[in-house]
């Protein structure tokens, strides 16, 4: 009895043990997660950055480019100008220099003519020095619009030198988060167990539930749409074949008085309805056959880029050796590559997850059964968000590496029902891609 007391007094010492080594580890584990999650927002807010620059960038050479239009412009100007100068100079000089306004004053046949002389002459002294004033207000043009180039020079090579700087900035926080998951002791695919805090989950389950709701009432309002337009469809056929079996009836009594007429007209009249008759039976099973088809509603791939890694409820721990769950299928490319919606339904969150990073989850309702779909560590914020109505193929965001992630790439996740912290409702997505 005395053994027995004493094996229990160590075992609930051990569990004591357990439980505090399991709150040390998830406080350590907190630490990394609001790490992870300063590295993500510092990344994002570098990345917006370069993206502000780069567009400054751009703006400021079609300024260059611009100027320097105006400037080819202005030169061409005086050129012109400069020429018609010297060709005004060149005849002074052959008639044996300036004009002489006595002379043509005096030279003037009646007060009427003298009148038309002076007026001449202001004509050409005012022509003269409003030349004179356009070509000396071009050239000073000129030189303001080389000195603008400069300064736009000056300042593109300060905005390349600061591009420069944000990138390596970028640079060294991926280095940094590199090395902080390092630190866990864990393959990049471990990290994809995706442990979420209580609190998360609790705030991800009530917010699937509306999310549920409300996907569950929209797809009651297109059934109810797709039924009333199915029955105003039926309404105009049975019309249409009301109006052609009247017509039908008529043209049979009209064939029938005239074959009462004359017989071979008669004969005439029952070949010709013989292949009425086949016309419109041809036509009816058309009709039928049309209207049989329709469209099957399922998943697409959420991004065009190759699988990395598959979907594996047996996945051996790197560390532990243990089974464990990878829930979902991974997609990487370089570059920018957009995230769309795998099919249309309500997002049930779009946020930031210590685990997921930027994160998409969506809910479905397909043929009365629900699904969730999961798109994690987006490079920024979402561009859809929670309860918000997506269509298949929206955009979502751009592939990134947000999260528990070390390296640029999309975890997609499929489940069976609603998504809970186990994953336990997790399939292969491969079951409902194309």
């Amino acid at each position: 009895m005395e053994e027995n007391r004493q094996q229990q007094s160590e075992n609930e010492q051990e569990i004591q043990e357990k439980e505090d080594t399991i709150a040390e580890l998830q406080e350590d584990q907190d630490e990394v997660d609001a790490e992870i999650a300063r590295l993500d927002e510092q990344t994002m807010d570098t990345l917006d950055k370069i993206q502000t620059k780069e567009n400054e960038i751009a703006q400021t050479r079609e300024n260059i480019d611009q100027l320097k239009e105006e400037i080819a412009e202005l030169e061409k100007r005086i050129e012109e100008r400069d020429e018609l100068l010297k060709e005004r100079v060149k005849s002074m000089h052959q008639n044996g220099g300036s004009v002489d306004y006595l002379d043509v004053l005096m030279g003037a046949e009646s007060f009427g003519n003298f009148l038309e002389r002076v007026m001449s002459l202001n004509t050409i002294a005012t022509q003269d020095k409003e030349i004179l004033e356009e070509h000396l207000a071009d050239k000073q043009a000129v030189e303001e619009k080389k000195a603008q180039v400069e300064e736009e020079l000056s300042s593109l090579e300060s905005k390349l030198s600061e591009l420069e700087t944000l990138k390596q900035e970028l640079e060294s926080k991926k280095e940094e988060k590199e090395a902080l998951m390092s630190t866990l002791e864990q393959e990049e695919e471990d990290a994809h167990n995706h442990m979420v805090s209580v609190e998360e989950e609790q705030e991800t389950l009530a917010a699937q539930e509306a999310a549920i709701e409300k996907e569950i009432e929209r797809q009651r309002q297109l059934e109810l749409e797709r039924k009333r337009k199915a029955e105003e469809e039926a309404r105009k056929k049975a019309a249409a074949e009301k109006a052609a079996a009247e017509k039908a009836a008529a043209e049979k009594a009209a064939e029938e008085e005239k074959a009462e007429e004359t017989v071979s007209s008669a004969s005439s009249n029952s070949s010709s309805s013989n292949k009425s008759s086949s016309s419109d039976s041809s036509e009816s099973e058309s009709t039928s056959s049309s209207s049989s088809s329709s469209n099957s509603s399922g998943f697409i791939w959420p991004a065009n880029a190759p699988a990395v890694s598959e979907y594996d409820r047996n996945r051996i721990h790197p560390i532990y050796g243990t089974p464990r769950l990878h829930s979902g299928i991974d997609l990487a490319a370089g570059g920018t590559i957009p995230i769309h919606a795998s099919a249309s339904g309500t997002v049930i969150r779009a946020n930031y997850s210590s685990s997921y990073g930027n994160v998409v989850m969506i809910s479905h309702y397909m043929n009365g059964q629900t699904f969730t779909t999961v798109y994690a560590h987006l490079r920024s914020t979402p561009a859809v968000s929670a309860g918000q109505t997506v269509s298949q193929g929206q955009f979502l965001g751009n592939m990134g590496s947000t999260g528990d992630s070390t390296g640029q790439h999309l975890h997609f996740e499929i489940h069976e029902g609603s998504w809970n912290g186990s994953r336990s409702n997790s399939v292969n997505p491969r079951k409902y891609l194309p």
